[in-house]
């Protein structure tokens, strides 16, 4: 079982050998970056290309750790037996597995996504430790315990919103993936825009890697910005011509893509301003 990206995800080389170093150790991945890199994707991918099921849960502040396994649902059974229903006499239809439950208990070996775990509180890592550890936990109420009939290959992405916990980060392989020079991005464009102008795209990725690199920027757009960027672009059949920015407007062609606040739009407004001063 080995990982060489797919036709629609160009993956470096430095990524690929994390993803099978994870593979061959059974440990989660743990996968670092800057918003919009491709950490999710990277997930999908991977199921893709071995062949193997999803399945994804997305982490959301208010998550917690035992929802990963399941929910026992003590409102619906008290309600039941208020009701006189038969099923209150097994527990077990109360309840709900969660997404570890089912990539333990699914017939083959999956790809199992915990994404963004960053935005959860900082318990939550420490929460799964042993479950992701032993690939096994116990349901209380009904005295089972769930093991994993094939070890999933568990990939978790974060967006190093905050740190996290030491004895969590022992317990995985981990790869940041840096954001692309220009050669690779040129890649993963012709991936999306393939047949896309040569001096068009060596035009519009020196202006957005001029961007990115702007002193004060409170948010660098990312890959995926660029990719709707250039869409736009070809959109409005411009060419490197129309591109140019002078001292009227330090503002890129159809910025709205790229600059996603007020604060970024404005430092570049006063650049402009700067610029026709003459300081």
């Amino acid at each position: 079982m080995h990982f060489q990206g797919t036709d629609s995800y160009v993956a470096t080389e430095d990524l690929t050998m994390a993803v099978n170093a994870a593979i061959a150790l059974e440990r989660p991945l743990l996968v670092k970056g800057e918003p919009g890199t491709g950490k999710t994707e990277l997930a999908r991918q991977v199921s893709a290309a071995l062949g193997l099921p999803m399945i994804e849960w997305h982490i959301k502040s208010t998550t917690k750790a035992q929802q990963g396994l399941y929910e026992y649902d003590a409102v619906s059974r008290l309600r039941d037996s208020q009701l006189g229903d038969e099923r209150v006499h097994d527990v077990a239809n109360y309840i709900k597995r969660g997404k570890l439950w089912e990539a333990f208990e699914a017939e083959g070996r999956t790809v199992l996504l915990i994404d963004e775990i960053d935005k959860a509180d900082i318990e939550f890592p420490n929460d799964l430790l042993q479950e992701l550890d032993r690939m096994e936990f116990h349901v209380y109420e009904t005295g089972q315990t769930v093991r994993a009939q094939q070890r999933p290959i568990v990939i978790i992405t974060s967006n190093n919103e905050k740190e996290l916990p030491d004895a969590f980060l022992r317990r995985c392989f981990f790869h940041y993936i840096r954001f692309p020079d220009m050669e690779t991005l040129k890649r993963i464009v012709e991936v999306h825009h393939p047949g896309i102008k040569e001096a068009l795209l060596t035009t519009a990725l020196t202006q957005f890697y001029e961007i990115r690199d702007q002193a004060g920027l409170k948010k660098k757009p990312s890959t995926s910005e660029v990719l709707d960027w250039l869409k736009l672009l070809l959109a409005e059949d411009l060419d490197p011509a129309d591109l140019k920015r002078d001292g009227a407007s330090a503002l890129p062609k159809l910025h709205g893509a790229l600059l996603k606040n007020e604060q970024d739009v404005h430092l570049f407004e006063r650049l402009a301003f700067m610029a026709r001063s003459g300081r």
